[in-house]
């Protein structure tokens, strides 16, 4: 009889890998969500194309993680707020070592940020900013003024995504998601850094002009990825792939 599932078995099935001996190795998933014609947003977000169950998997996939990690881009577009605490979680992850609720981190190269956001000014646990040592100086004060962490992750402007993972790693976060958008997930595909990738194939149809899930230049050869798990709910499919 076909059901929804728990949140409790949805945890499971999405459950992190177990750390090897020693020092946990950083596990960095993707959480995607794409039309039938590959659109990842409609026109400008992602919600018009998701649904109820998507979200559920949503909030289980952050519930899960110590760090969310995302691009300023989409935190613009989006209108992303601070994670919210979840009751049906609480207990696993204060038996996980974890924090009440992930940190949100912001991979930005200007730091042209709101800082008045909720996601600067009331979050449970301190938002990051990822960005490079030439980031601007006074960029970087505001940020901090406003209660953020400022972790430096490149040389240049910009963010080195493997120096990104290792930077939050030491920090801790081990249970590593990131939420896009296409242009983050693009760098991060290209440079080896992503293990996992969690897509729910919306049933719907688009056309326009809209991003690919993933962009920026293409690899040279194509990353093999094998599917892990399958579920569906009124047409939407779920799959969760990771690194072959």
């Amino acid at each position: 009889m076909d059901r929804e599932w728990s949140l409790a078995e949805l945890a499971a099935a999405y459950a992190y890998p177990d750390p090897a001996p020693g020092a946990p190795r950083p596990w960095l998933r993707a959480n995607m969500v794409s039309s039938l014609d590959g659109a990842a947003q409609h026109e400008g977000r992602s919600q018009p194309i998701s649904s109820a169950t998507d979200m559920r998997i949503f909030g289980t996939l952050r519930a899960l993680a110590d760090v969310v990690v995302v691009g300023a881009e989409t935190v613009r577009q989006e209108g992303y707020r601070p994670a919210r605490v979840r009751d049906e979680f609480a207990g696993a992850r204060a038996a996980a070592g974890q924090t009440a609720v992930p940190a949100i981190a912001i991979v930005t190269a200007s730091l042209e940020l709101d800082f008045t956001l909720p996601l600067f000014t009331s979050p449970l646990v301190p938002t990051l900013i990822l960005t490079g040592a030439a980031a601007a100086p006074d960029r970087i004060a505001a940020a901090e003024r406003a209660g953020a962490q400022v972790v430096i992750a490149g040389e240049g402007m910009g963010v080195e995504p493997a120096r990104a993972v290792q930077a939050l790693a030491g920090l801790g976060h081990t249970r590593l998601l990131t939420e896009g958008g296409p242009r983050l997930l693009g760098q991060l595909i290209a440079a080896e850094v992503l293990d996992e990738l969690c897509l729910t194939v919306s049933p719907t149809l688009t056309a326009g002009n809209a991003q690919r899930i993933a962009g920026g230049p293409s690899v040279a050869v194509p990353h093999r990825f094998e599917l892990v798990s399958l579920l569906e709910q009124d047409g939407f499919l779920f799959g969760r792939y990771c690194r072959s």
